[in-house]
Order: structure tokens, then C-alpha cells, then sequence
């Protein structure tokens, strides 16, 4: 398959009042058309930050190295100018939260119009009618009642699929979800999962997931990338990740899932440990402070991802055998 978005060696530090700080380091991915890439680790591991990155969305304090080649285009060091036709069109975001990212005193058919007018030139009323297609496309019924009504007047999962709408308005060739289901509950989690899955089908779209939810992965993702401290330590097709995990810290995740059934007494199961705020990334395992299989060498020599099998990769230098109980 022909890679959509590539991005290669790609870090980020931020400029502070305490000084400089680390968010991603030396990431690497490749989405491919019609894939699902779900990035995956604790909050605060960069996820976001990676994502907000790929079309220059992130402050002026963030520095930014690397490459992010969107269909053979390099983003990285390109001027607003240059962004702004490719921002919504050409990669197109789904936020985690859509109260805080659709405007209150606008109809939703008037702010999916917006992208159509500003990328395509669409008049008032050729915008709408297109709203009314991009709301049936993601499943909100009534669309014709729908799309003059006010965020506040939709549920929830309502205002979920109205962003996925806006975001596929233009047909782009990058979707970025970024925790499209927080604090949805299961059944429209669900129905979202199954738009954002419809929509690649139909449209080909290659998606960026971005989630710490493995239950969301197992559902939708076909290939994983973990991520801990601004780093991927490991990358893996979506079965594999799940039945050979091989860096400690993918199996404390998968081991930290609660499981229906799962016969234990007390606390459930935790990783111990923040992930760290860092200056500058160290030359060793970040993860070494709270890895139970961590020595010396995790502690003073950084590991490199290695294909440890078929399309497999992992960095540590001690990597886990067995599957999380």
C-alpha cells in the first residue's frame, strides 16, 4: 500500500519559564491509504503533541525537527501560507472534546459549510446541501432538521459525528482522531467507531487514532505504535501487539486492562510511576525507573526499535516473552 503520511525522526522540545522541554523524540510511522495506525501510551507520553505537529498546529514555543511528508509533501518548516490550504483538506483533525471545538452560536450546517467555502468556494446554499450529505453520511438522523441546530441542542455522539463530518467535508487524504470517544459511553462509543471505520472503507481515508483506550485499538486499528516519554518503543500489526507484546511497558498496559471474569481481590493492577517530565531525553531506557526487568545497561544505554519478528519492532534490551496474564 502506498504511504500516505510518512514522518521520520520527528521531535518536538518546548520552550518553558523552567526551561527547555522533551515531548517527542526521534518518532517515526508510516500510514498507509486505507489504513488505521493507532498511536497508543499514558497521557503525557507525546501522543498529542506528535499529532498537533504533523500540520503545524502546535505554539510558537514548540521546536520542530524531523520530517513529516504528507503524500511525498514535506509539512515540517513549511510557512502558514503553505499549511493553510492543506489544513482541513488534505489532513483534517477529530478533537477529543467537540464542545470545546465547535463554535456555541453557530449552527452546525453553518460550521461544515465553512470548510467547504473556504477550501472549495461553495456558495450559502450548495454549502448546506452538502451538510445535509456529510450529516447522512455519518448517521445523524433528521439531517435536514439537524444541520440548523446549535451544538448544545445534540447529544453528545451527535456532536462527535458532526466533527468527524467537518473533518471529512474535503475528502482528506489523512484523518487525525484524536480520542475521538472520551467520555462517550459504550454504545455511541461504538456508533463512532463504526463511522470513523465506514468512512474508510468508503473513502479510502488512511486514520491516525490517537487513544489510550487498547480497547478502542483491538476494535479498529490494524497496526499499533506505542509510545512512552516522547519515544516509540514499539510498533506492531494489531493481532501481534496483543498476543506477543514484547516491550515491558505494552504489557503492563495490556496487563493494567480490567477483564470481565478475572478472578483478583484488592486494587487492580498499575503501573508504578509517572512518566517523566525530561530536559532533554537521556541515553538509556526512559522507562528503566519503572521496569521490572530494567539493569544496568536499560540504565545507561538508550535501545534502538529492532524487528524482533515478522513486522514486529521493539526497543529494550530485554524484551518480554510471555503474554500478560
Amino acid at each position: 500500500m502506498n504511504a500516505v503520511l510518512t514522518v521520520r525522526d520527528l521531535s518536538v522540545r518546548f520552550r518553558t519559564e523552567d526551561g527547555a522541554v522533551s515531548a517527542v523524540d526521534q518518532v517515526s510511522l508510516d500510514v498507509a491509504e486505507g489504513e488505521i495506525v493507532a498511536l497508543v501510551g499514558e497521557s503525557g507520553c507525546g501522543k498529542s503533541v506528535t499529532a498537533m505537529s504533523l500540520a503545524g498546529l502546535l505554539p510558537e514555543t514548540a521546536a520542530v525537527d524531523g520530517s513529516v511528508m504528507l503524500s511525498g509533501v514535506e509539512l515540517v518548516g513549511a510557512s502558514d501560507a503553505a499549511l493553510r490550504p492543506v489544513r482541513g483538506k488534505d489532513i483534517a483533525y477529530v478533537f477529543q472534546e467537540p464542545m470545546t471545538s465547535l463554535n456555541p452560536v453557530l449552527t452546525v450546517g453553518r460550521q461544515i459549510g465553512e470548510v467547504l467555502r473556504a477550501h472549495f468556494g461553495l456558495g450559502r446554499r450548495a454549502a448546506r446541501a452538502r451538510a445535509v450529505e456529510l450529516l447522512t453520511l455519518v448517521g445523524i438522523p433528521s439531517p435536514e432538521r439537524r444541520v440548523d441546530e446549535y451544538p448544545h441542542q445534540l447529544s453528545g455522539g451527535m456532536r462527535q459525528r458532526v466533527m468527524i463530518a467537518m473533518a471529512v467535508a474535503c475528502d482528506p487524504k489523512l484523518l487525525v482522531a484524536d480520542e475521538p470517544t472520551t467520555a462517550l459511553d459504550v454504545t455511541v462509543q461504538a456508533g463512532v467507531l463504526d463511522v470513523i471505520r465506514e468512512l474508510r472503507s468508503r473513502l479510502g481515508t488512511a486514520v491516525l487514532l490517537i487513544t489510550h483506550d487498547l480497547g478502542v485499538v483491538a476494535d479498529i486499528a490494524d497496526r499499533v505504535v506505542v509510545m512512552y516519554a516522547g519515544r516509540v518503543v514499539e510498533r506492531a500489526p494489531v493481532v501481534e501487539l496483543f498476543k506477543h507484546p514484547r516491550h515491558h511497558y505494552t504489557t503492563a498496559l495490556l496487563g493494567a486492562i480490567p477483564t470481565a471474569g478475572r478472578e483478583e481481590s484488592g486494587r487492580l493492577r498499575e503501573i508504578p510511576g509517572l512518566v517523566p517530565m525530561l530536559a532533554s531525553q537521556p541515553d538509556a531506557c526512559t522507562f528503566a525507573d519503572r521496569c521490572p526487568a530494567a539493569d544496568d545497561l536499560c540504565r545507561s544505554s538508550q535501545p534502538r526499535l529492532e524487528l524482533t519478528r515478522t513486522s514486529h519492532e521493539v526497543a529494550c534490551w530485554h524484551p518480554a516473552i510471555e503474554v500478560p496474564a
